[in-house]
């Protein structure tokens, strides 16, 4: 290999021949014919090579024959072997100087143009061989630069032999690994583990293993951008070659020295080092990564794997350390019980106690402001995790965060804060309302301690957080609570003008818009103060603006639209209760109510949008009677008294007048009967009700009640509320359905037809043994109709 080398080093020198020292013959060994690395003498005064001498007297023992000098034959007495000193130092002296030589004419050769890929490629392996026995001449032959200059060759042999070579450097020679980690040579190794050849992502990440021994460069390493990222993404691979997937985790195993790198590798998915050192680590370092912590994007799986692993001693940070690492771990577990069941892992671990403590601790013991904002904001996530939070002990008593006290502490501190803590504590009771378990306990505290007109004073706001989740605070307790709230909402026009201008914001459809008109949905529709006050303050005018408009498709869809097309619907629909005002009925006939509610249902519409509107037709029809515009009499003649009168086209089967669904808000002309009559299969029992309630409209003793049975009948209305009545799945839709009924057998063929079936007759029974007084009365008379009971009054009349 060195003649061979000489001989292309020669070739390629523009001088000529260059100077070799001479081989020295005392520098070789008698049997090796070697140059020696140990020199060693025996007792007859002759020189030999340390490994070569004792392997010659292990042959001559196994041989059976006595210990000899290999030269003279002459018996030894002794096996001692004393060191040549003075000759091993003139034979590394001839030996360095002779590879500094031949390391110079590699250089050469890896620098020349002339040079052809095989010629560089022995020159290399020379290096290798150098490098073997004294790494630290490749050091000073200022090799190290040109092989990596060799990683930007086009030639994919060379670059892989330069990685090689680099990599055989490196090992256990800092000095190589500082001079190859210079300049951006590891930048570009990086490059390689993106290359699609494997032998060349081998061989890059062994070298960058072998170099994230260096602490030195583990920081220079992970500063490479995307670089922790690609050996993650290697050292996790369940399709690369094994070998690259043992280094990259070995690399990455190194490159755990340097925080920077740790933050860097949670960053991307692989947590464990960190949470190691969160665990383990001193005060200083648990400080650190609990700041990574906190500024970390987690995924939802991960935020379960650190409240597992982690969570225990976040608290006991939480709880014991300084205000700095307070706060760092407070930021973490703000992230961490965002999700709902790492939340549960967290109350598991007994975080609440100690924080709902720090929340209400006053004096000394009180947190920084912007602490407590922090604690806040964590039981917030808390609260919103679903849990069962009257399970869980707060001290060694039996108070909980549903009990009475803890709710008015709750309550005292939202009144005595700043905005930011104020929005946050207003979002822990609307996590807790949120709760149908809950809330009872909630409203209860809201109630005994007073606190509903100071809740109510939170939706005038300036910050729109507080404002927001007031409003949806509101909202949540507004079932339970309509009453009250509808009392101080409506003692005060400002502040239902804050309500009413949250509606009428034009920015889009947004969370305070539906909380706010959840929160007038929910108010008692028969109010008819509060009705008058929002019909006095343009809030109806503000509503069917808004209702139109996404009918248009005028608002653009977000999870906000659906909520707040509900409420809007639903506070429209309270007009239609208090239609005594002659301003309310001429709003109804300016907006055509009767055709938009009856547009309103539809089959796969949202429930409440039917049942709303449902019930609004009911109320709207029930003026119809009133409103038809009845024809005029004719003018009596002479002639006119001897004949019968003439007929008038157009009327209404109904009300015998002329309607329009516009101005007297008939369901015939607004076509709403076949829309309510499909609602009445429905699955929700409230749908049934509400468009029963509609159709009865058509059957009251007010109007053509026998017009109003051909009407369903011819609609094929009738056949449904028989079912209705036969499956009885409420109380209500048995009153209604046996009403109608009632008045559907007074119609001697179809009380004939239903005479036969067993079914209507038993229903009929059922309500007649178990309805109230009313209901028995109606039934009674429904079974007369289909002679189940005997009419005496009939009998009565014919004797």
């Amino acid at each position: 290999m060195a003649e061979e080398f000489e001989e292309n080093c020669e070739n390629n020198d523009r001088h000529g021949e260059i100077y070799q020292e001479k081989v020295y013959d005392a520098f070789v060994c008698p049997l090796t014919k070697q140059i020696m690395r140990d020199p060693v003498t025996i007792e007859t005064g002759y020189t030999f090579d340390r490994e070569a001498i004792l392997k010659w007297f292990r042959e001559c023992q196994n041989n059976g024959r006595k210990l000899a000098c290999p030269l003279t034959r002459k018996e030894l007495r002794s096996t001692d072997l004393n060191p040549s000193i003075a000759l091993r130092n003139a034979i590394d002296e001839w030996t360095q100087r002779n590879e500094a030589k031949e390391l110079d004419k590699a250089h050469r050769l890896l620098l020349s143009s002339a040079s052809s890929e095989q010629d560089a490629l022995r020159a290399l392996e020379f290096v290798v061989n150098v490098s073997w026995k004294r790494s630290r001449a490749v050091y000073n032959g200022g090799l190290i630069p040109t092989i990596s200059g060799l990683l930007k060759s086009g030639s994919i042999t060379l670059r892989s032999k330069a990685l090689e070579v680099l990599r055989i450097v490196a090992e256990e020679n800092n000095e190589n690994k500082e001079d190859i980690g210079a300049g951006d040579t590891i930048r570009t190794i990086v490059k390689f583990l993106l290359h699609e050849y494997i032998k060349e992502r081998e061989l890059a990440v062994a070298l960058l293993c072998e170099l994230s021994k260096s602490e030195s460069l583990c920081e220079k390493i992970g500063g490479v951008d995307g670089a922790i990222l690609i050996l993650v993404g290697l050292a996790s691979s369940k399709s690369e070659n094994i070998v690259v997937v043992e280094r990259a985790e070995h690399t990455l195993k190194n490159l755990e020295k340097c925080e920077k790198n740790i933050k860097q590798m949670a960053e991307n998915g692989r947590l464990q080092p960190l949470l190691t050192k969160l665990l383990e680590g001193s005060p200083e370092t648990q400080l650190s990564m609990a700041l990574y912590l906190g500024e970390l994007i987690l995924a939802n799986d991960v935020k379960v794997l650190v409240a597992q692993t982690a969570g225990p001693t976040l608290i006991t940070i939480m709880t014991t350390g300084t205000v700095q690492a307070r706060e760092a771990t407070l930021k973490a577990l703000n992230q961490i019980s965002s999700n709902e069941s790492s939340a549960s892992v967290l109350i598991e671990a007994g975080i609440l106690p100690p924080l709902v403590r720090d929340l209400f601790a006053v004096g000394c013991g009180r947190l920084p402001t912007r602490l407590k904002e922090m604690s806040a904001g964590v039981l917030s996530n808390l609260v919103a995790s679903g849990a069962d939070l009257e399970a869980v002990p707060l001290d060694d008593g039996d108070q909980t965060l549903l009990s009475e006290d803890v709710v008015h502490n709750l309550l005292h501190l939202i009144s005595n804060t700043g905005p930011a803590i104020e929005h946050r504590l207003l979002q822990v009771l609307v996590g807790l309302t949120s709760s149908p378990t809950a809330v009872s306990y909630i409203v209860s505290g809201i109630k005994s301690s007073g606190a509903v007109i100071s809740l109510v004073q939170f939706i005038d706001a300036a910050h729109t957080d507080v404002r927001v989740a007031a409003l949806k605070l509101l909202h949540n307790i507004s079932p339970h609570m309509s009453i009250e709230l509808a009392e101080t909402l409506g003692g005060s026009s400002s502040h239902l003008g804050t309500v009413l201008d949250a509606i009428s914001d034009n920015n889009g459809i947004a969370e305070e818009q539906a909380a706010a008109i959840g929160l007038l949905a929910e108010l008692p529709e028969m109010d008819s103060g509060l009705t008058k006050q929002l019909f006095k303050q343009g809030a109806f005018r503000v509503v069917i603006t808004k209702l139109l408009s996404i009918r248009d498709g005028g608002a653009r869809s977000n999870r906000y639209i659906g909520p707040f097309q509900e409420g809007l619907v639903r506070v429209l629909s309270r007009l239609t209760y208090c239609l005594a005002e002659p301003e309310h009925i001429a709003f109804a006939k300016e907006y055509d109510l009767a055709t938009v509610f009856a547009g309103l249902i539809e089959a796969n519409g949202s429930d409440k949008v039917i049942i709303a509107s449902a019930f609004a037709l009911e109320n709207l029809s029930q003026e119809s009677k009133y409103l038809t515009a009845k024809p005029e009499p004719p003018k009596c003649t002479l002639l006119s008294c001897f004949s019968k009168p003439p007929s008038v086209s157009g009327l209404c089967r109904i009300h015998h007048g002329f309607c329009t669904a516009k101005e007297s808000f008939c369901l015939l002309e607004s076509r709403a009967v076949e829309k309510l009559i499909a609602c009445l299969d429905h699955t929700n029992e409230k749908v049934v009700e509400a468009a029963l309630a509609a159709l009865c409209t058509l059957l009251d003793d007010t109007v053509d009640t026998v017009e109003g049975v051909y009407v369903l009948c011819e609609a094929e209305g009738i056949k449904p509320i028989f079912d209705a009545l036969i499956q009885n799945r409420t109380e209500i839709i048995q009153k209604r359905a046996v009403w109608a009924v009632e008045r559907f057998l007074r119609i001697d063929d179809i009380a004939r037809e239903v005479s036969g079936n067993q079914s209507v007759g038993s229903a009929l029974v059922e309500a007649y043994r178990n309805g109230d007084y009313r209901t028995r009365q109606i039934a009674e008379r429904a079974l007369k109709h289909i002679e189940r009971l005997p009419d005496f009054s009939a009998i009565a009349a014919q004797s």
